[in-house]
Formats: structure tokens, C-alpha cells, sequence
């Protein structure tokens, strides 16, 4: 089926033969629906942490920062800007005009207002020869947009979103990578006065976050007390799947087949090679200034305690199996914890002999954890937190899209529909096993949970296909637990004029 220039191909990419042949049925197959029993939602799949048990959790984590672990914070950050500017561009391209959107009439109502405006104003200066005002009275927008947008000018539109000036400060103002580096310092600290952070960048603009950091580490580092280790990863070639045709033949691109980057999911292997004991995982566009930083370390810090909690319980199961000393009650402790606690739910267990249930908690504990925080739903696109069936029949706790529902089912839909809580990504995760060894996360994806698109390529039709969401798939066979958190907590920047929303204006 594949020549041996194909053949070359995917040995410069690291990809073998099986793998391409997989997706290409993959192609032909589609991927399943999951099976869903009912969404989570407060008392039922939702922790709610009382406020008398906040400071209990906050000084777990607090403690545990004081010992000899390591923690770091994993920055999704390659995605473009691009989307943001999405009604400016249009404009821009004469797709639209001033009084046909009030996103556009809003975004030069308060253009002073964003943090930007001082480094555009300039470049206006210099480019147009007229400030960014004395062209809105002219009524230049374009001329601004221009400035502002493209490659010429502060080139916003081909930017990823963590190299913007998000936030305006009396003495400097900051992007998302900067908020990301005060967040660490408060949350994310160890016992060295360490805060190790990773983000996952495009291989164009590696050397601009580089540049970034080199300018402004010294200076948080002094001015937050803090040591930062920060490092870079780019998601590997590998991880990039083929595309197909209508026909569902293997798309060629000149020369060549091709292949396209996988998705979010792909970071579950530069996730993978991160080995500290705790990870926080959030998204680069999340961020809120200082004045709003203190609830937000409060809530990581109880997300956090509540993973440890959980996590030394598991620990202590794990121990207690391993010693071979244990009574039929405390098998039985240790079974309601996996359904009660870890809302793992197996309706075969009640016929399971004492050894067969040892394996099988044995199995279900020694997994990967993660502590996932959920906000109430608010009518946000994206996953929500729902029990779902797992290929070897049990039921567990996973974030699912829409897309990965039967949403013809009337009664899928309905559940979809009523769920009351929305994934914001705030994720604390324990990658390490009981005795000290790292879990290889590639064992715990379910391959089943892909997404098949539909794209084009210099105007002709092809198949484009995701990998396992990373929260999604990729993290569907970890023990999952899910907290409310407030939905102030949750400040993604979407678009431009999002970052005119008081929780993001000083």
C-alpha cells in the first residue's frame, strides 16, 4: 500500500507503519459513541468541599510543598491568537463593517482600555504617522487593525495567545506567560523556593517565548521571592496523523502524504515525560491579574490537598493489599472507597471471590489520579463531567464533548443537556505509583475516544482525525475525581473584547 519514499516518510517522523494503517481504518470505522449513564453533578460525582474543611485541604498542600516532592505547572500555550481577532479580521477583509457588529464598534469604543493600546498607539505612530485616536476621527479603522493585526505591525493575528498583553499594571503591563510565572510562585512553590513551570509551545514561535523569559525572569524572580525553572517542549511529530481523502485513501501533499498535528491529545506525550510527583494543568488564556490571584491560589491550594488526601488513602489501600494480611471487612473498606470516594462503579464486584476482588482493586487504585476542578455551567462550548461506561463494563467519572455522544438519542441528549457543570481545565494530577515509579501514561488512553473532522486543503475535501482529547481520552482510564469551584475561578480569553470584562481591567 505505502512506497518507499511513504515508507521514508514515516521513519523521519518516528511514526510506523501499524500506527498509519490504524488511522486509516480508523477512518473507515469512525469512532464509537460512549455509553453514558447520567451526567455529575453536586453529591453525585461532584465533591463540594465544605468551607469548614477549606483550610484543611489548603494545609495539606501547604505541607506537602515543605516536603521533599516535586511539583511543576503544564502550560498548554502553541495555540494562535487568531481566533480571538476573529470579527476584527472579517472586518479587516471587508467581510463586515463598523455598525454591523458591536464586537467591532465595542473593541474601538474602549480600545484604551486594553492592555495593548500603549504598544499599539506607538506602532501606529510609526507605521501610519498618526496616533491610534487621530485615526479612529478619520475613521482609518482599518489602518488600525493593520497596525495592530498583521505581520507588519504588533502582528496580534499571528501571535499565539501567551505572548499578548493581557493584563495593564501602573508599572509594566503582562502577558498570559507572566501571570502564569505569579500564579506558580503562590500555588506551584516547594520547599527549595523553587516553581518549576513547562509549557508546550509551536516549533515558529519556541525562540519568542524563550525571549520572553530571558527578559523578564530576574525581575519576577526578584520581586516574588522565587526560584523558576522553566523549560519548553513542542508536540512531537509523531504524535501528527494522516489524513485522508473522501474516498478514504491516504491524502498526498505534492511529494508527500499528509499528516497533520493530532490535537491536544498529542501533549499527552510531552506530558508523559514530565516526572514530577504533582502536575497542574491549565490552560494558557486562563489567567486573571493580581487583584483576583488570592482566590485563585486558594482554590489550587484545596484542589491540590484534596488530590494528596485522596492519594495517601490509595497509598495506604494499595500497601495493605500488597501485605496479605487484610480481613474480608476491610477488602470491603477498601471496595466502597473505589465506589464511594472514586465513584468506580462495578456491578459485578458482589460476585467476585476475595482473590479475584483483590485483583481487580489492585488494578482499579494503582492508576494515575487527577483532582478536577468544575465550575457551574454557564452555557460555555466544550466538556462537561458525566459517569461513563468503560470497555471492561465499568462505570467511572469522565470528562466527555459533545461530540463524543449519541446526540440522536433523545435520552443522551437530554443527560447532555442537563448537565450543570462545565470543565474549565483546572486539573491536579499524581502521575507516580505507590512505590515511587512513574505510571507510563500512553497505557491509559482509551484509543476508542478520537475525533474524526472534516477540512480542506488548497480547496480540495479531505478527513482530518484527533487523537484522545488529553483530558478526554487520553486521561479516560485514570481515577478521576471531580470539586466544585467558583466560577469566578474561570476567566478564559476567547476574544479580544473578553479582555474588557472587569475581571480581566484593573
Amino acid at each position: 500500500m505505502f512506497t518507499n519514499r511513504d515508507l521514508e516518510q514515516f521513519k523521519a517522523m518516528g511514526v510506523d507503519v501499524a500506527t498509519v494503517e490504524s488511522q486509516i481504518d480508523r477512518f473507515k470505522t469512525g469512532f464509537p459513541f460512549l455509553e453514558i449513564v447520567n451526567f455529575a453533578t453536586n453529591g453525585k460525582g461532584i465533591v463540594v468541599v465544605d468551607s469548614s474543611e477549606h483550610d484543611k485541604y489548603k494545609a495539606i498542600w501547604d505541607e506537602y510543598c515543605k516536603t521533599e516532592h516535586s511539583v511543576v505547572k503544564f502550560v498548554p500555550a502553541s495555540g494562535a491568537a487568531s481566533r480571538m481577532f476573529k470579527d476584527l479580521f472579517e472586518f479587516l477583509q471587508g467581510e463586515s463593517n463598523l455598525l454591523e457588529k458591536d464586537s467591532i464598534k465595542v473593541f474601538f469604543d474602549n480600545i484604551e482600555k486594553f492592555a495593548f493600546f500603549e504598544d499599539l498607539n506607538k506602532k501606529c505612530i510609526e507605521i501610519k504617522g498618526n496616533d491610534a485616536n487621530s485615526l479612529i476621527v478619520k475613521g482609518q479603522y482599518a489602518a488600525i487593525l493593520e497596525t495592530h493585526l498583521l505581520k507588519d505591525g504588533l502582528n496580534y493575528g499571528g501571535l499565539p495567545k501567551g505572548l499578548l498583553k493581557f493584563h495593564a499594571y501602573k508599572d509594566k503591563n503582562r502577558t498570559p506567560v507572566e501571570e502564569h510565572l505569579v500564579e506558580a510562585s503562590q500555588y506551584a512553590r516547594i520547599s527549595d523556593g523553587k516553581a518549576v513551570l513547562h509549557f508546550t509551545v509551536s516549533p515558529e514561535h519556541r525562540s519568542l517565548f524563550q525571549n520572553l523569559i530571558d527578559l523578564v525572569k530576574i525581575e519576577y524572580e526578584k520581586a516574588l521571592g522565587v526560584k523558576f525553572d522553566i523549560s519548553f517542549s513542542e508536540q512531537k511529530k509523531k504524535t501528527d496523523t494522516i489524513a485522508v481523502d473522501k474516498d478514504n485513501q491516504p491524502f498526498e501533499d505534492g511529494d508527500n502524504l499528509l499528516f497533520r498535528p493530532g490535537g491536544h491529545g498529542a501533549l499527552i506525550e510531552n506530558l508523559n515525560d514530565l516526572s514530577s510527583d504533582v502536575i497542574f494543568i491549565k490552560n494558557i488564556d486562563n489567567v486573571v491579574p493580581d487583584k483576583l490571584k488570592r482566590e485563585e491560589t486558594f482554590y489550587k491550594k484545596i484542589l491540590a490537598g484534596y488530590l494528596v488526601d485522596i492519594q495517601s488513602r490509595i497509598f495506604q489501600y494499595l500497601n495493605l493489599i500488597d501485605s496479605g494480611v487484610y480481613s474480608r471487612e476491610e477488602l470491603l473498606e477498601v471496595l466502597y472507597f473505589l465506589q464511594d470516594d472514586l465513584n468506580v462503579k462495578n456491578p459485578e464486584t458482589k460476585y467476585l471471590e476475595d482473590a479475584e476482588l483483590v485483583l481487580y482493586l489492585q488494578r482499579k487504585l494503582n492508576r494515575p489520579i487527577r483532582v478536577c476542578g468544575m465550575v457551574k455551567n454557564v452555557g460555555e462550548a466544550g466538556g462537561g463531567p458525566f459517569f461513563a461506561v468503560n470497555e471492561d463494563g465499568t462505570v467511572s467519572l469522565q470528562i466527555l464533548e459533545s461530540s463524543q455522544i449519541d446526540l440522536t438519542d433523545p435520552q443522551k441528549k437530554g443527560l447532555f443537556a442537563s448537565g450543570t457543570h462545565f470543565n474549565p481545565v483546572d486539573i491536579v494530577c499524581a502521575v507516580k505509583d505507590y512505590k515511587g515509579g512513574k505510571f507510563d501514561l500512553i497505557d491509559y488512553i482509551d484509543q476508542n475516544t478520537g475525533f474524526i473532522s472534516e477540512k480542506t486543503k488548497e480547496g480540495k475535501a479531505l478527513k482530518a482525525l484527533e487523537l484522545p482529547g488529553l483530558w478526554n481520552g487520553a486521561m479516560s482510564d485514570w481515577n478521576t475525581v471531580f470539586v466544585e469551584v467558583p466560577l469566578e475561578t474561570f476567566n478564559p480569553v476567547k476574544s479580544v473584547n473578553d479582555l474588557l470584562r472587569k475581571e480581566h481591567l484593573s
